[in-house]
Formats: structure tokens, sequence, C-alpha cells
């Protein structure tokens, strides 16, 4: 008999490539989790994990049961839900990943007003950057994800269907007492000398912003570095730094300025779901709320 839980730590080393990132993801020792993998070669009775040293990889056996095992978990869940809603009413736990920005603008009004109208649905909402979502819808730790499909440092993968939602302007930021909030679009070359306020190493909004600039002809001074949108308008707010940043995340509450890049520069914001999976009721519904969320203009022409 199949393990759930232990399928889900496989699924996991397909898509995160160690035991030790499997270990934190799972909030496990990397001893227990290849303890549990262990246990799962001894079940199926078939070589799953392959030994260098203190590496390990998938056999071709264990890369085809971790994929057949998405499947199964994903059926699982679909199971859970229509016993607990008997297929009429959405109802079970449905994990939303979403980008900082995303949160508050998408993910969160669309989770309060499902949990009105359907109370036997349940979203979670998990923060998860570009580069951290879908390798979490891939390995079944996300149902649904709001994302970009611009950040070419990660590539979409081609076993997940893309939804679009809206596109969000990239603009810079600004104290607002900065001169050249006087002008009208902002020509990047002109803040050369400037000091930056940047997102984490890796993150989207990092390396979209290092590869403006060097486009314009400079490297950036970057004086502090926030893996916080908040933290960074705060900073910029008090004439310490200018910053880039997407429209979504420019919170009213802050003091600053905003001006539209002389060379336009748009994300496109896209819900995704695993290519395949049975789409339950439930993601179904989250899916139609995030699309049609009355508190987010449309943005671009997104329909």
């Amino acid at each position: 008999m199949l393990n759930p839980w232990r399928l889900r730590l496989l699924t996991r080393l397909d898509t995160l490539g160690t035991i030790r990132a499997v270990a934190q993801a799972s909030n496990l020792s990397a001893s227990s989790v290849s303890q549990q993998l262990a246990v799962l070669e001894a079940e199926t009775h078939t070589t799953l994990l392959e030994r260098t040293g203190r590496h390990v990889r998938l056999t071709p056996a264990g890369v085809i049961l971790a994929r057949r095992a998405r499947a199964i978990l994903d059926h699982m869940d679909t199971v859970e839900a229509e016993l607990r809603g008997f297929g009429d009413e959405p109802a079970g736990l449905v994990r939303l990943g979403a980008f900082q920005s995303a949160v508050h603008t998408l993910a969160v009004p669309a989770a309060t007003r499902l949990g009105a109208a359907h109370p036997d649905l349940h979203v979670e909402v998990l923060q998860l950057e570009p580069h951290e979502s879908m390798p979490a819808l891939r390995g079944g730790d996300a149902d649904l994800i709001i994302t970009t499909t611009d950040f070419v440092e990660q590539p979409l993968d081609p076993d997940v269907d893309l939804v679009p939602l809206a596109t969000d302007p990239i603009v810079a930021v600004l104290p607002p007492d900065h001169p050249a909030t006087r002008r009208g679009t902002a020509d990047l070359a002109t803040f050369a000398d400037e000091a930056w306020a940047f997102d984490m190493p890796q993150s989207y909004m990092a390396t979209l912003t290092l590869r403006l600039c060097r486009q314009a002809g400079f490297e950036p001074r970057v004086v502090c570095r926030f893996g916080n949108y908040m933290l960074a308008l705060q900073h910029v707010e008090a004439g310490l730094s200018i910053a880039l940043l997407p429209g979504l995340a420019v919170d009213p509450r802050y003091r600053v300025a905003t001006r539209e890049l002389a060379a336009p520069v748009t994300r496109t914001i896209t819900a995704a779901v695993r290519r395949g999976s049975p789409q339950r009721a439930a993601i179904q519904v989250v899916l139609d709320a995030l699309r049609q969320n009355p508190e987010l203009p449309r943005l671009g022409g997104a329909e």
C-alpha cells in the first residue's frame, strides 16, 4: 500500500533536487526524510534513489513514480473534496501561492469573499515569489499560484496551464521632493548616481531592476535590500533611496512619488494550475474569484 505522505516527499525530491531542501520544505530532519524514502523503496520493492557519496538522485523508476504520484495526490484531494461537498458545493483546502504585491491586492480579497460565500472552502494563502511558486506548484505544495510570465530566469513549466489576469506597470518610486517628480516619464540613465533600494538577490524585482539599470548604461549603487515592499517604500519615503517597483506594490499610505518609465516595462500577472490535474470545484471557484476581483482594476486591458 503506497503511503501518500511518503509519495509527497518523493515528489518534492523530484522538484527540489536535494534531501536537505525536501527536509526544509517539510519541516523534517534530513535523516527523517531519508528514512521515509527508504521505507517507500521497501514498500514498492523498487530502487527509487541512486546514492553517490552524500548526494542522491532519482532512478528512472523513481522519476516515473514521482510523476505518477502527483496525479495520485491530486486525485485524492479531489475525492476528499467531493466527499465533503458531494460535488455540489466547493469544499476543502486550496493552497494559493502569490507573490508579495498580489497577496493584498488579489489573494486576500478573493479569499475573504470566498470565505463568506462558501463556508466549507478554506483558502490557504502562501507568499511565494515567482522563483519559488512554480516549483511549489509542480511539487504539489500549492494548488494554484499567481505568478508572472515575464521572469525569464524562472522558465515556465510546460506542465502547467496559464490564465492571464492582468498587466502591471513597473514604475520608478521616488521621495516626494525628488527633482524628477516635476518631470514626465523617468529616464533611468538620469538616476545613475542615485542610491537604490533593491529586493533580495535572485528575486524577480532585483533581477529586473539590475538588468534595466545595466541596459541604461550604469551599475546601480545598492544601499539596502528588503524582502518586503513596505520597508522599501518607507526607505524611499525617508529620502534615503529610490527604487523600481510594480505598480501594485506602491501602497498609497506612503508619501512617495511614482513615474512611468520612458521605456515602458510591464509584467503580466498570471494564474497557473498543474496541467492534467483534476479541476476540483474548489480550485475552479478560487480561479474564478481571482479573474473577477472587483477590487483590482483591469490593468493594461486584461480580461
